[in-house]
């Protein structure tokens, strides 16, 4: 098996993981995390979890108390208050989000997107998503975004903050006919990417073959596969945060080659 090695500096690293619904970018975010944790680097890091369905926290272990589209929500029906003299409506929507929404775990902070109430909620909250992450991004030195399933993101410009791109793909076809539309939108939209890798979930043997030489064709480094691991099956089924993983589990070992893969550590 032939992985792609490459030599992008390490900071700042923005990262969009992002594939078709149910591929595994859920669990590879919370890997990668797990792995940036226990490196020696002293980074900040950001976790967003930027998919309406808000699995992430879960995965992680994380109690979150209001997502941004429940304060974007909570505002459009007036429940914080807005007589503060001086300050327009954004500048405090943003300020009640950076108050309430993030979250300041153990090495890392969180923030999740979530969705409001009604038609054309969630593009607004998508948008005002947007708007925070660029005042962010700024004080962290990594960011990880769990983006939502497909390539809608992508249209509402939402990965423009990003740098490096992470499309996950599994034994389907349709993984990898879903990463080769996310390239060429990436292109169309003028999303300024400085890599676009390809990871694999649970590939069969023949199947990572396969994927290699698909990526060969398309462009796209392949930087490693994550494989069947019966800690992570078990982890999901019961619950138990996917940062409590043991050493000895295949899938943190994989998620480790893929890091130092793309130089993430």
């Amino acid at each position: 098996m032939e992985v792609m090695v490459c030599s992008m500096a390490k900071r700042p690293f923005y990262v969009s993981i992002s594939g078709k619904g149910g591929a595994g970018k859920t669990t590879l975010a919370a890997l990668l995390l797990k792995v940036l944790l226990e490196s020696s680097h002293d980074d900040d890091i950001l976790v967003v979890d930027a998919d309406p369905a808000t699995n992430l926290p879960q995965v992680l272990g994380l109690a979150i108390s209001k997502t941004i589209g429940d304060v974007s929500e909570e505002f459009r029906k007036g429940f914080y208050r807005l007589d503060n003299i001086g300050f327009e409506k954004t500048a405090l929507l943003e300020y009640y989000i950076m108050r309430d929404c993030i979250v300041e775990a153990e090495g890392f902070d969180f923030i999740a997107m979530g969705r409001g109430e009604g038609e054309g909620c969630y593009c607004y909250v998508n948008a005002v998503l947007s708007g925070i992450l660029g005042k962010l991004v700024q004080h962290y030195s990594v960011v990880l975004m769990d983006m939502e399933a497909g390539l809608e993101h992508l249209n509402r410009r939402l990965d423009r903050h990003v740098n490096t791109f992470i499309i996950v793909v599994d034994n389907s076809l349709m993984s990898l006919k879903t990463a080769e539309k996310m390239k060429e939108v990436i292109k169309e939209v003028e999303l300024k990417a400085d890599e676009i890798y390809v990871v694999g979930n649970r590939l069969s043997r023949r199947r990572e073959e396969a994927v290699i030489k698909w990526a060969s064709q398309n462009g796209i480094k392949y930087v490693g596969t994550i494989p069947n691991d019966e800690n992570v099956a078990e982890f999901a089924a019961n619950g138990i945060p996917l940062l409590n993983l043991p050493k000895t589990s295949e899938a943190l070992k994989a998620a480790y080659q893929i890091a130092k893969n793309i130089n993430l550590i």
